[in-house]
């Protein structure tokens, strides 16, 4: 499975790896990574290497093809493809000479991020989960997955998944609410292939659960969310930064902010993630001086 990566800076240590929410692609993170670079400047950290990586159908991004892809289950769900989409990510890794990032996945990119620390534990060395969830879909959820791909497939409409787009004052966050965010959501909708969308779709549906996974997480972490999120809020988001008990999770709240928090507030996203990055680093140089240190011994 290929994987389209986006180097948007190239610095020292480990990459940021910002895997991107369904159903838009990297450039969600456009004004976020650049908070992050500048934040990381004013904090006197060395420069990032930070990664924003198409998921395979997102923008650019190649569609896997059936044995990419793997096994299809009775209802068109796609069991192992988010297996292999982890795996591909690992393999994007090795072959630019790293052993392990610190992973930030947004809404499906959670998903992803948390199968990566399932399958590939020793490729993190830091993740945060961002506006997301463990579970796996239940039976509603996994089959209106499965209906939107269906429809995307059949008649390439992206109506679908505009909702994305749309606003409810009464609900949604003031920047959700926006005419500036409007467009640029729907901008970043028209722009994706309907049977890129329709494959992330059917893979998202065939997920694992993965709350499991929380408990044997024990690098630096950062839970965060929008209050105002309607899949995930504080009180999906408080218990999974609860339940990471092989680490200290900062969990961070951000207020007026809906799902997608790297478009809503870029700048304070930015701020726990350049937090998150700052402890891995003194980690890793904690390690490095051991090590050293060990040497000097023997």
């Amino acid at each position: 499975m290929r994987i389209l990566n986006h180097v948007i800076s190239r610095g020292t240590g480990v990459p940021l790896v910002l895997v991107h929410a369904f159903p838009v692609d990297h450039h969600m993170w456009d004004e976020c990574a650049a908070r992050i670079v500048a934040q990381a400047k004013e904090e006197g950290l060395d420069e990032l290497t930070i990664w924003a990586p198409d998921m395979p159908g997102a923008g650019a991004g190649p569609i896997p093809d059936a044995a990419e892809t793997g096994p299809v289950a009775d209802d068109g769900a796609y069991p192992q493809a988010m297996d292999r989409l982890a795996d591909a990510y690992v393999g994007l890794l090795a072959d630019a000479g790293y052993d392990r990032a610190v992973w930030v996945g947004l809404s499906m990119g959670g998903y992803v991020v948390l199968d990566i620390q399932r399958r590939h534990p020793e490729a993190v060395a830091g993740l945060a989960l961002c506006d997301t969830k463990a579970d796996a879909d239940g039976p509603e959820a996994r089959a209106r997955r499965i209906e939107i791909a269906e429809t995307m497939e059949a008649t390439g409409t992206r109506e679908p998944i505009m909702h994305f787009a749309a606003a409810n004052p009464m609900r949604d966050s003031t920047v959700k609410c926006s005419h500036d965010f409007i467009v640029a959501m729907t901008r970043l909708i028209d722009a994706q292939n309907p049977n890129g969308v329709a494959w992330r779709e059917r893979m998202a549906a065939g997920r694992p659960d993965l709350n499991d996974q929380l408990a044997g997480i024990s690098v630096p972490a950062a839970v965060v969310c929008g209050d105002k999120d309607p899949s995930s809020p504080p009180a999906v988001m408080g218990p999974i930064a609860e339940r990471m008990t092989g680490t200290d999770a900062a969990f961070t709240v951000i207020r007026d902010c809906g799902h997608f928090s790297a478009m809503e507030h870029p700048d304070q996203l930015a701020r726990a993630l350049v937090a998150l990055v700052s402890r891995v680093r003194t980690l890793e140089s904690l390690r490095t001086d051991s090590s050293a240190l060990e040497g000097t011994d023997r």
